[in-house]
Protein backbone atom coordinates (compact mmCIF):
# COMPACT_ATOMS: atom_id res chain seq x y z
CA UNK A 1 0.00 0.00 0.00
CA UNK A 2 2.60 2.56 0.93
CA UNK A 3 4.42 2.18 -2.63
CA UNK A 4 0.95 2.21 -4.23
CA UNK A 5 1.04 5.89 -2.22
CA UNK A 6 4.13 6.89 -3.28
CA UNK A 7 3.58 5.99 -6.92
CA UNK A 8 1.05 7.79 -7.10
CA UNK A 9 2.34 10.81 -5.70
CA UNK A 10 5.44 10.71 -7.53
CA UNK A 11 3.20 10.76 -11.11
CA UNK A 12 3.37 13.97 -12.45
CA UNK A 13 -0.07 15.74 -12.29
CA UNK A 14 -1.68 16.44 -15.79
CA UNK A 15 -3.06 20.14 -16.73
CA UNK A 16 -6.55 20.38 -16.34
CA UNK A 17 -9.19 22.39 -18.05
CA UNK A 18 -11.96 23.91 -15.31
CA UNK A 19 -15.33 24.48 -16.89
CA UNK A 20 -17.13 27.42 -14.84
CA UNK A 21 -20.30 26.36 -14.35
CA UNK A 22 -22.68 28.46 -17.01
CA UNK A 23 -24.86 31.25 -16.01
CA UNK A 24 -25.34 34.89 -15.95
CA UNK A 25 -22.37 36.71 -16.89
CA UNK A 26 -22.15 40.72 -15.73
CA UNK A 27 -21.47 43.20 -18.43
CA UNK A 28 -20.67 46.47 -18.12
CA UNK A 29 -21.86 48.70 -21.04
CA UNK A 30 -20.29 52.42 -21.56
CA UNK A 31 -21.71 54.49 -23.42
CA UNK A 32 -20.08 58.19 -24.33
CA UNK A 33 -20.91 60.77 -26.16
CA UNK A 34 -21.46 59.96 -29.58
CA UNK A 35 -24.85 60.61 -31.57
CA UNK A 36 -24.68 56.92 -31.62
CA UNK A 37 -25.23 56.81 -28.29
CA UNK A 38 -29.26 56.15 -28.62
CA UNK A 39 -28.27 52.40 -29.91
CA UNK A 40 -27.02 51.47 -26.92
CA UNK A 41 -30.64 51.04 -25.92
CA UNK A 42 -31.16 48.42 -28.37
CA UNK A 43 -27.65 46.84 -27.16
CA UNK A 44 -28.51 46.77 -23.53
CA UNK A 45 -31.60 44.81 -24.66
CA UNK A 46 -29.73 42.37 -26.83
CA UNK A 47 -27.13 41.76 -24.15
CA UNK A 48 -30.10 41.20 -21.46
CA UNK A 49 -31.97 38.87 -24.01
CA UNK A 50 -28.50 36.48 -23.99
CA UNK A 51 -28.99 35.86 -20.57
CA UNK A 52 -26.34 38.48 -19.15
CA UNK A 53 -26.67 41.04 -16.34
CA UNK A 54 -26.35 44.12 -17.51
CA UNK A 55 -24.70 47.27 -16.04
CA UNK A 56 -24.64 50.60 -17.70
CA UNK A 57 -22.00 53.37 -17.17
CA UNK A 58 -22.80 57.05 -18.99
CA UNK A 59 -20.29 59.91 -19.47
CA UNK A 60 -22.01 63.41 -18.83
CA UNK A 61 -21.87 63.98 -22.67
CA UNK A 62 -23.62 60.68 -23.44
CA UNK A 63 -26.84 61.86 -21.14
CA UNK A 64 -27.72 64.53 -23.91
CA UNK A 65 -28.23 61.80 -26.71
CA UNK A 66 -30.39 59.16 -24.70
CA UNK A 67 -31.82 59.21 -20.65
CA UNK A 68 -30.01 57.31 -18.26
CA UNK A 69 -33.65 56.48 -17.17
CA UNK A 70 -33.64 54.46 -20.36
CA UNK A 71 -31.05 52.72 -20.25
CA UNK A 72 -31.90 51.75 -16.13
CA UNK A 73 -35.51 50.32 -17.69
CA UNK A 74 -34.15 48.31 -20.11
CA UNK A 75 -30.87 46.82 -18.15
CA UNK A 76 -32.95 46.27 -15.07
CA UNK A 77 -29.97 47.93 -12.84
CA UNK A 78 -29.07 51.43 -11.63
CA UNK A 79 -27.35 53.63 -14.13
CA UNK A 80 -23.91 55.37 -12.92
CA UNK A 81 -23.06 58.71 -14.58
CA UNK A 82 -21.24 60.37 -12.30
CA UNK A 83 -18.69 59.25 -8.71
CA UNK A 84 -21.72 61.50 -7.01
CA UNK A 85 -24.32 58.47 -7.43
CA UNK A 86 -22.24 56.62 -5.31
CA UNK A 87 -23.11 57.45 -2.55
CA UNK A 88 -25.21 55.24 -0.99
CA UNK A 89 -22.63 52.63 -0.10
CA UNK A 90 -19.09 52.66 1.69
CA UNK A 91 -17.73 51.20 -1.02
CA UNK A 92 -17.12 53.25 -4.55
CA UNK A 93 -19.47 51.71 -6.90
CA UNK A 94 -17.20 51.98 -9.52
CA UNK A 95 -14.80 49.66 -8.05
CA UNK A 96 -17.62 47.42 -7.25
CA UNK A 97 -18.51 47.20 -11.31
CA UNK A 98 -15.07 46.76 -11.44
CA UNK A 99 -14.36 43.62 -9.57
CA UNK A 100 -17.70 42.01 -10.91
CA UNK A 101 -17.25 42.48 -14.71
CA UNK A 102 -17.05 39.62 -16.66
CA UNK A 103 -16.27 42.36 -19.85
CA UNK A 104 -16.51 46.07 -20.35
CA UNK A 105 -17.73 46.89 -23.59
CA UNK A 106 -17.82 50.58 -24.65
CA UNK A 107 -20.31 50.98 -27.51
CA UNK A 108 -19.90 53.81 -28.46
CA UNK A 109 -16.52 54.79 -28.01
CA UNK A 110 -15.67 58.50 -28.58
CA UNK A 111 -12.46 59.50 -29.96
CA UNK A 112 -11.94 61.57 -26.85
CA UNK A 113 -12.56 58.49 -24.07
CA UNK A 114 -9.96 56.51 -26.70
CA UNK A 115 -7.33 58.80 -25.66
CA UNK A 116 -8.71 58.85 -21.97
CA UNK A 117 -7.84 55.17 -21.70
CA UNK A 118 -4.94 55.10 -23.38
CA UNK A 119 -2.98 57.73 -21.75
CA UNK A 120 -4.97 56.20 -18.01
CA UNK A 121 -6.81 58.81 -17.26
CA UNK A 122 -9.83 58.37 -14.62
CA UNK A 123 -11.84 61.31 -14.55
CA UNK A 124 -15.08 59.62 -14.67
CA UNK A 125 -16.74 56.46 -13.52
CA UNK A 126 -16.02 54.34 -16.86
CA UNK A 127 -12.80 55.20 -17.21
CA UNK A 128 -11.96 54.50 -13.91
CA UNK A 129 -13.82 51.00 -14.13
CA UNK A 130 -11.65 50.38 -17.76
CA UNK A 131 -8.23 51.20 -15.20
CA UNK A 132 -9.23 48.79 -12.03
CA UNK A 133 -10.74 45.93 -13.93
CA UNK A 134 -9.30 42.79 -15.09
CA UNK A 135 -11.82 42.02 -16.98
CA UNK A 136 -11.82 41.91 -21.37
CA UNK A 137 -12.04 45.35 -22.86
CA UNK A 138 -14.00 45.40 -26.30
CA UNK A 139 -14.30 49.15 -28.16
CA UNK A 140 -16.72 50.13 -30.44
CA UNK A 141 -16.00 53.34 -32.07
CA UNK A 142 -18.33 55.95 -33.44
CA UNK A 143 -17.22 59.53 -34.70
CA UNK A 144 -16.38 61.45 -37.40
CA UNK A 145 -14.17 59.85 -40.38
CA UNK A 146 -11.59 62.31 -39.99
CA UNK A 147 -11.22 62.35 -36.20
CA UNK A 148 -10.70 58.42 -36.35
CA UNK A 149 -8.30 58.32 -39.28
CA UNK A 150 -5.80 61.36 -37.33
CA UNK A 151 -2.14 59.94 -35.93
CA UNK A 152 -3.21 61.27 -32.63
CA UNK A 153 -6.43 58.63 -32.36
CA UNK A 154 -4.10 55.84 -34.86
CA UNK A 155 -2.03 55.67 -32.32
CA UNK A 156 -4.42 55.62 -29.19
CA UNK A 157 -5.88 52.79 -30.80
CA UNK A 158 -2.38 50.60 -31.10
CA UNK A 159 -1.33 51.47 -27.54
CA UNK A 160 -4.63 50.02 -25.96
CA UNK A 161 -4.16 47.00 -28.87
CA UNK A 162 -0.49 46.78 -27.72
CA UNK A 163 -2.70 46.17 -24.27
CA UNK A 164 -4.88 43.78 -25.00
CA UNK A 165 -8.06 45.65 -25.51
CA UNK A 166 -9.90 44.66 -28.48
CA UNK A 167 -11.31 46.68 -31.30
CA UNK A 168 -14.73 46.24 -33.48
CA UNK A 169 -15.68 48.63 -36.24
CA UNK A 170 -15.88 51.11 -37.23
CA UNK A 171 -17.75 50.84 -40.40
CA UNK A 172 -17.76 52.69 -43.37
CA UNK A 173 -21.18 54.78 -44.36
CA UNK A 174 -23.23 57.78 -44.27
CA UNK A 175 -22.04 59.74 -40.71
CA UNK A 176 -24.14 62.27 -38.35
CA UNK A 177 -21.87 65.56 -39.60
CA UNK A 178 -22.99 65.01 -43.32
CA UNK A 179 -19.54 62.99 -44.57
CA UNK A 180 -19.31 59.63 -46.14
CA UNK A 181 -16.44 57.55 -44.39
CA UNK A 182 -15.30 55.25 -41.83
CA UNK A 183 -16.29 55.86 -38.29
CA UNK A 184 -20.02 54.65 -38.12
CA UNK A 185 -20.66 52.21 -35.27
CA UNK A 186 -20.37 48.87 -36.21
CA UNK A 187 -23.39 46.42 -36.28
CA UNK A 188 -25.35 46.04 -33.05
CA UNK A 189 -25.63 41.99 -33.54
CA UNK A 190 -22.48 41.87 -34.56
CA UNK A 191 -21.07 43.75 -31.19
CA UNK A 192 -23.28 41.27 -29.43
CA UNK A 193 -21.88 38.48 -30.97
CA UNK A 194 -18.62 39.70 -30.34
CA UNK A 195 -19.32 40.17 -26.59
CA UNK A 196 -20.67 36.95 -25.96
CA UNK A 197 -17.38 35.12 -27.73
CA UNK A 198 -14.88 37.22 -25.41
CA UNK A 199 -17.57 36.02 -22.29
CA UNK A 200 -17.43 32.60 -23.52
CA UNK A 201 -13.49 32.30 -24.34
CA UNK A 202 -13.31 32.58 -20.69
CA UNK A 203 -15.12 30.39 -19.50
CA UNK A 204 -12.24 27.68 -19.88
CA UNK A 205 -9.45 28.34 -16.81
CA UNK A 206 -6.07 26.29 -17.28
CA UNK A 207 -5.61 24.62 -13.93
Amino acid sequence: MDRELKRRRDKPSARKVVRIPAGKKSVVLGVTGSIAAYKSAELASLLVKQGHEVFVVMTQDATEFISPLTLQTLSKNPVITSFYDEKENWRPGHIDLADRANLLLIAPATAHVIAELAHGLAGHPLVAIALATRAPILLAPAMNGKMWQHHATQENVEKLKARRVEFIGPEEGMLACGYEGLGRLWKLNDIAFRAEFLLSRHDKLIA
